[in-house]
């Protein structure tokens, strides 16, 4: 281990100190070879001086080599030795242990000027190639690391990326400040492709029992309510029933949303003696229709974790009870990395949690009814 010399501020020291296997690089046509793994890194090289045919490659500690490259592109051992943080003494040190082991002077020295020597000049541009292509390898490496270790992707809905979903981010995003979050807040088919193709680690979504290829971790029921103004007549009632609504002009959310089929699936016939005048492509618009009394709607509670419900009235619905099961889904037989896993434990715990938060933020007697639903489920 005296002959051979560990890596010293340098990014090439805990690139080789971290490395578990061994790195190579050859150049044959330069004739190096540069070796690196976790204990020591060397360089082997053909030798200078003439030597038989089967001789074993002398090895060069890649301290001496560093500073043979620094004392030749800035022309002085005073320079070169600031840039490495050395005394003048331990640069000296370093060239001469490194020239004795080539058997070969590579400096010319005098009292006014430094010199390459002809082995010195011969030997320059082959180290810094090899110097600079191994950096570029190891760069790339960290490269991948990082974008392995520090992005994760999941899918959720929008009603829950803009309600439950943030409490859980802030707390992943303090312990990890480096980690890069992609939020695909789409819709319960689109979340199931993604997962399916490996687009996202995983996605907090409408629960399918026919999806047997997914592992899925059930969440939270979370009812259907009516939206109506304070000042409609049935907002003086605890609940209403499904047939309250017949001669109601009510608003409905697009076909393409999960909520839309859970509905239609548990009305069955019934749906089409209800009075659909509108259809709209989002939650926040149908319950900006109501606001403004141009009709009533009916969509998840969890909607109104973020909406200012100021002027409305929630309301149980009754015969049938309607409710979409949420939950986390990952694709089967694929392992969660250490980060996805962990956010997805935040996750259920924010569930877990936020039932009573929810609620208690809400005013006057719609709090107490949105209690009862979810108490009741």
């Amino acid at each position: 281990m005296s002959a051979l010399a560990s890596f010293e501020r340098t990014d090439l020291h805990e690139a080789a100190s971290g490395a578990h296997e061994m790195l190579q690089s050859s150049n044959e046509a330069n004739g190096l070879f540069l070796a690196i793994n976790e204990y020591t890194s060397y360089i082997l090289i053909p030798a200078v001086m003439p030597a038989p045919e089967r001789m074993d490659p002398m090895r060069i500690d890649f301290l001496g080599l560093h500073a043979f490259v620094a004392i030749a592109e800035r022309g002085s051992f005073q320079h070169a030795a600031a840039h490495l943080n050395l005394s003048q003494t331990a640069l000296s040190h370093r060239i001469r242990k490194l020239e004795e082991d080539l058997g070969v002077k590579l400096l010319s020295r005098t009292t006014r000027e430094v010199s390459l020597t002809q082995a010195g000049l011969n030997l320059l541009p082959k180290v810094k190639e090899t110097i600079e292509s191994l950096a570029g390898s190891l760069d790339e490496l960290r490269h991948e690391g990082r974008s392995r270790q520090e992005t994760l992707s999941i899918g959720c809905l929008p009603t829950i990326a803009s309600g439950r979903l943030p409490g859980a981010l802030r707390q992943f995003q303090e312990r990890h400040r480096d980690v890069v979050l992609r939020i695909y807040d789409n819709s319960a088919t689109e979340i199931s492709n993604l997962v399916q193709d490996g687009t996202i680690a995983f996605g907090i979504t409408l629960v399918a029992a026919h999806r047997w290829d997914f592992d899925i971790e059930m969440l939270i029921k979370d009812p259907f309510t009516l939206v109506c103004p304070e000042d409609h007549p049935l907002a003086a009632q605890s609940d209403v029933s499904w047939s309250d609504l017949t001669e109601e002009p009510l608003i409905r959310i697009s076909p393409q949303t999960g909520n839309r089929i859970i509905i239609d699936d548990a009305l069955g016939s019934r749906r089409e003696t209800l009075s659909w005048r509108f259809e709209v492509q989002h939650i926040q618009t149908a319950v900006a229709l109501v606001r403004a009394g141009v009709a009533l709607t009916v969509i998840p509670s969890l909607a109104f974790d973020t909406v200012d419900e100021r002027g409305l009235k929630l309301i149980p619905l009754r015969n049938p009870s309607v409710t979409r099961q949420l939950g986390i889904i990952s694709k089967r037989g694929t392992p969660l990395s250490p980060l996805a896993d962990e956010l997805r434990k935040l996750i259920v715990k924010t569930f877990g949690d936020s039932k009573q938060k929810s609620s208690a933020k809400r005013g006057g007697r719609s709090v107490s009814r949105m209690k009862k639903i979810h108490e009741s489920l």
